[in-house]
Order: C-alpha cells, then sequence, then structure tokens
C-alpha cells in the first residue's frame, strides 16, 4: 500500500507534462533533414547556428526538433568530463546546497569546452538544449536529478548523477533528455569510446515512463529530496530505451527485487499504447542459463498482462521482451 501511495505521488507530480503523441500529426522529415545539412555547422555563433536550424520551420514542436536532433547528432559524449563531475557530486552529496551552487558554477566552462571541442557531459548537453531553445523564444529549463540505465544502478546514498530539460510548447511542458539520445560510451579495456547512435525515444518522452529512469531534484534552497520517493525510485525495475520507442510502460512489479514461495505466479503489467497489437515475451535466466518463460499473456485494450508460473526454487531474471526489443529486466527469488 506505501508504494502505490508513493508511485501515485509520483505520477501526480507529472501529470503537468505532456508527451509527443500531440504531435502525432506532424512529420518531422524536414526538421530532420534541416539538422543533417548543418552538421558540420560551428558552435562559435550560436544565434546564426539556432536561426539556419529554425527559420525555414512553420511549427514550434519542428524548430525545437531542429534544435534537438542537431544537439543530439553532433556533440560527444565526454566521458572523462563525467566522470570528474561525478566525483565532484560524490564529494558533495551530503551538502545538496552546495552541489547546486557548485553546478551551476560549472555550466559556464562546460559550455567553454563545448564549443570549443564539440564533446560534453549531461550538464553541457542540458545547457545547450536551454540556450538555443531560448534563442528560439522557447522556455527551456535544466533539470538536475538521478538517472538510471542497465549498467548504471543507484544506492540509496548515490549523488544526482544526470541533467536533463523540460520545454514549454504550445502552452504545455515536455521533456526530453539529448544526452541519452545522442549515443553510448563503452569503456574497452580501459579506455572510453563514445559511439554515436541517435535515438529517437527521449524526445518528447511520456513523462510516465520518464519517470522510471529519471528522477529529479528541486533546485528551491533547503527543500530536501523526498528519502521515500527516491527509494522507490531506485527500487523499480530496470528500464531499456526501447521501452521508449511505442512507448511501452512496466507497471507492476514495482519492484526489481520480489521474494515469492515455490508454486505461485508474478503477473507482469505493461501499459500500452491504444489498439496495440505487438506480441510479448518473458525470458528466464538462471546460473547462466536461459530459456522461455511461456508466460499466460492476457490482453486487454491499453494493458498487457503476462502470468508467469515459478515451479523450482532459485533466482530468476527475468527479461520482458516486446516486438523482440528488451523493455525491462526483474529478478525473482524463489523460495
Amino acid at each position: 500500500m506505501k508504494n502505490f501511495i508513493l508511485l501515485s505521488t509520483l505520477l501526480f507530480s507529472l501529470m503537468s507534462f505532456a508527451q509527443r503523441s500531440d504531435f502525432n500529426h506532424i512529420d518531422f522529415k524536414k526538421a530532420d533533414s534541416i539538422a543533417h545539412y548543418y552538421k558540420n555547422a560551428s558552435l562559435k555563433n550560436l544565434p546564426v547556428l539556432t536561426h539556419n536550424l529554425t527559420t525555414a520551420l512553420e511549427t514550434d514542436v519542428e524548430k525545437f526538433r531542429a534544435i534537438y536532433t542537431w544537439i543530439s547528432s553532433n556533440i560527444a559524449n565526454d566521458y572523462s568530463s563525467y566522470v570528474k563531475i561525478s566525483n565532484k557530486r560524490k564529494r558533495l552529496a551530503k551538502d545538496r546546497q552546495a552541489y547546486l551552487d557548485w553546478n551551476t558554477s560549472i555550466t559556464p566552462k562546460v559550455f567553454k569546452s563545448l564549443l570549443e571541442d564539440r564533446k560534453t557531459a549531461c550538464t553541457g548537453y542540458a545547457y545547450l538544449v536551454k540556450e538555443m531553445a531560448n534563442l528560439t523564444g522557447f522556455t527551456c529549463d535544466i533539470i538536475d536529478g538521478y538517472g538510471r540505465t542497465p549498467t548504471l544502478l543507484l544506492e540509496e546514498d548515490s549523488a544526482p548523477n544526470h541533467s536533463w530539460n523540460r520545454i514549454e510548447i504550445n502552452d504545455k511542458w515536455y521533456l526530453c533528455d539529448a544526452t541519452w539520445s545522442a549515443g553510448q560510451t563503452m569503456v574497452i579495456n580501459g579506455t572510453p569510446l563514445f559511439q554515436p547512435d541517435y535515438f529517437d525515444g527521449y524526445f518528447l518522452a511520456d513523462p510516465e515512463l520518464f519517470a522510471k529512469n529519471h528522477f529529479p531534484i528541486h533546485k528551491e534552497e533547503g527543500q530536501p529530496i523526498n528519502k521515500d520517493n527516491l527509494n522507490t525510485f531506485i527500487a523499480g525495475p530496470v528500464i531499456y530505451k526501447e521501452a521508449f520507442l511505442t512507448p511501452i510502460i512496466p507497471v507492476t512489479p514495482t519492484k526489481m527485487h520480489s521474494s515469492i514461495q515455490k508454486g505461485t505466479s508474478v503477473t507482469f503489467e505493461l501499459q500500452v499504447p491504444k489498439g496495440f497489437i505487438g506480441d510479448a515475451q518473458l525470458f528466464l535466466n538462471t546460473r547462466g542459463n536461459q530459456k522461455n518463460g511461456n508466460p499466460n499473456i492476457i490482453r486487454k485494450e491499453g494493458v498487457m498482462t503476462l502470468v508467469q508460473h515459478f515451479e523450482k526454487k532459485g533466482v530468476y531474471d527475468v527479461h520482458i521482451s516486446v516486438e523482440d526489443q528488451l523493455i525491462a529486466t526483474y529478478v525473482i527469488k524463489v523460495k
């Protein structure tokens, strides 16, 4: 019951955000084409670049799309800078106001490096989105907080580690994450290697799904983080980026780790778009061996439920796949 109340509180805070489906009638091909045309443009004169990206577009959302696509397709993720910023965040984790003051002070330095080297950490992506959106006349803010990925899990004492944006379009607020749209950094033999690969799912993302791997902190001085809400966020299942494309929202279980008795079942509920007819699969991985769980799949309008029965003791990594795309992972301990 407590988890339900906390989740309801989190979802209520998201009700002020809209999502990309508001613009299903918009074709972004022209905006993307313009962003591609200016792929080698300099950042040294930001007003000129912003003007070139937006002047030929009619709607506000297309203008922002060109800005967002250009940033996510042309700026490299600077892993070394990310490590330095992360270490500083950890040192200031217990002094939240000092962290916020430092985070504000470092932004111009990050931006200077971005202009010169065309690479940055998440703070630089968020700052560039804000600056270019503001130049176009949008109201756009940077949001600092926590980000969770399949390779970056958090603990209760983890320091804030990520930044993203909210933008106002047609009197509605939307969420986006240009850093995670840009690609991924692989560490090979200790050497970081950024692999550019534009991902569209974090552009004006579904706010309920966005909350599964983004947890904001508020900048108002003296306003504490709600530890119960943060712990609920940290305890949630692993969500993969492919979930954002449709989108598919894992609803239950609310926690990544669950314990059950042998001979019982677990119900995995997914929120899906109305009219969605895609296929779902559930895979069980234990001791390195993986098999299809063959769950009982129940479909209703907007909901897909997978009921998996567990007959044997053990610890199972449960992977949920929809349309051959990995969506979420849970861990079920069967006693």
